[in-house]
């Protein structure tokens, strides 16, 4: 038999927890204009900028993206380079040309890029207005 001092506990308690604010459940997240991207999906992927160092392979390149990265203890910047292999359909790219790859599925065990554009030739001079 519970005792005159417990029920008058136990009726506090659960006065307390009736008095505390109800919280409402969470509303539904209303996507925004600014939180949806409108882009195409062949937009969102990666783009890199590098050299083309070889086309001996059938509608495959070689491209070299470089980069710069300071050193953590000299404080110089040190030239970082990759080698990416990219698809080029027609052999467009010849070894010396910038050109722009973009990210795409994997076309076989190494090649994960496209050839998107060539930007400059190889042996082409950029004019400058002197």
């Amino acid at each position: 038999m519970a005792t005159p001092t417990k029920a008058k506990k136990t009726a506090a308690k659960a006065t307390s927890s009736s008095k505390e604010p109800v919280k409402a459940a969470p509303a539904a997240k209303v996507a925004s204009v600014a939180d949806v991207d409108l882009r195409n999906p062949l937009q969102k992927r990666r783009l890199v900028v590098g050299e083309v160092v070889s086309d001996k392979m059938q509608k495959t390149i070689v491209v070299k993206v470089d980069r710069h990265v300071r050193h953590g203890f000299y404080k110089k910047y040190v030239i970082r380079s990759r080698r990416f292999k990219a698809h080029d359909e027609k052999n467009s790219a010849k070894p010396g040309d910038r050109v722009t790859l973009v990210e795409t599925r994997p076309l076989s065990r190494e090649k994960r890029w496209v050839l998107q554009s060539i930007i400059r030739k190889a042996g082409q001079v950029i004019e400058a207005n002197v």
